[in-house]
């Protein structure tokens, strides 16, 4: 039998179990209550399904503990049978005692038959649970037995298996080990080798880089010398542009000399002229006005030496506006005619 099987018949031996305790747990209520309501003071006739319920739940607590050591293999001892006797026995009496008290022969066949099924049923199940218990126990033991031999007809192959491939390893080792060796042998033959080409590529080496350092050596001495070349004509360079503009900056300074010298010449013959005793005509005026303005002389000064207005030189000096323009200091007044003129 799988178990599949077993666990269904266990869920079946539960379910009818538990079917006929239910059942004559309420029988029971329904028959013991109306005796007990009869053996009660009055006003207490409400207590009358206490008792039937706690026996039932005795019964209740009987039949499943015994169904968990049944499925555990164990045993509770004396007092759980002693309980489950004692509860089935009260269960009976309960449920025949208000036949029996009414002499009621059928009565009491007809009443005990719930409670005696449960009795039966609860014994009945416990030895089920205890045959299929040890048969599993039985079976697990088989299997466990079979098992054992497996692993170790499994453990006799593997030695088996680990010889032969410890046998296989150590050949396989021999060979690696004459292969390493040849192999050792033949890298010292390509190691020597190697050596021989690295010293004559390095002699070759030494060789191309003295020849390199000898040429870079020219080419350094080459340029060496032509920025030294650069460096003399760039220097010969600044010296003849320096000189070249230490020559224009000595005209330009020159120049800028015989200009002031002219100005002051030009400014010491005006201020030598005097005042005019009347006005210059106009072509003369600007010239003069001109000169002020050159020589750097006021307005006023230019008033004086022109005999021009005052409006009329501060118009020609407007005419030049770079030209400095000193204040107007004591010019006398003039008329509207002059203005005009």
């Amino acid at each position: 039998m799988s178990p599949a099987q077993i666990r269904s018949a266990e869920r079946a031996l539960t379910a009818g179990t538990w079917a006929i305790t239910f059942g004559a747990v309420l029988y029971s209520v329904l028959t013991v209550t109306p005796l007990m309501a009869g053996h009660t003071p009055p006003g207490w006739q409400w207590t009358a399904p206490i008792l039937p319920l706690v026996v039932d739940a005795a019964v209740v607590i009987v039949v499943r503990m015994d169904a968990t050591l049944a499925r555990l293999n164990g045993d509770g001892g004396r007092w759980p049978v002693v309980l489950r006797w004692m509860t089935g026995l009260m269960t009976v009496l309960l449920n025949i005692g208000l036949s029996a008290l009414d002499r009621d022969g059928v009565g009491v066949a007809v009443h005990s038959v719930a409670p005696l099924l449960l009795i039966v049923t609860a014994e009945t199940s416990l030895a089920y649970r205890r045959a299929i218990a040890a048969a599993l126990a039985a079976r697990e033991d088989a299997e466990r037995a079979e098992r054992e031999q497996r692993e170790q007809r499994a453990e006799a192959h593997r030695q088996e298996d680990r010889a032969e491939r410890l046998a296989r390893f150590e050949a396989a080792e021999r060979a690696e080990r004459e292969r390493r060796e040849h192999d050792a042998r033949e890298a010292d033959k390509q190691r020597e080798h190697e050596a021989q080409l690295a010293r004559e590529e390095r002699a070759e080496t030494a060789r191309r880089e003295a020849a390199e350092r000898e040429e870079k050596a020219r080419q350094e001495a080459a340029e060496r010398a032509d920025r030294e070349r650069r460096e003399h004509e760039r220097r010969e360079r600044e010296r003849r542009e320096r000189e070249a503009s230490d020559r224009e900056h000595a005209a330009r300074a020159e120049a800028e000399r015989r200009e002031r010298e002219a100005a002051e010449r030009a400014r010491a013959e005006l201020l030598a002229a005097g005042p005019a005793e009347e006005r210059l005509p106009e072509e003369r005026a600007r010239e003069m006005v001109k000169a002020a303005i050159e020589a750097g002389l006021p307005q006023r000064q230019a008033v004086e030496l022109t005999g021009w207005s005052a409006g009329w030189i501060a118009a020609r000096y407007k005419e030049h506006p770079d030209a400095a323009r000193p204040a107007l200091h004591a010019v006398p007044t003039t008329t509207a005619e002059e203005q005009a003129s």
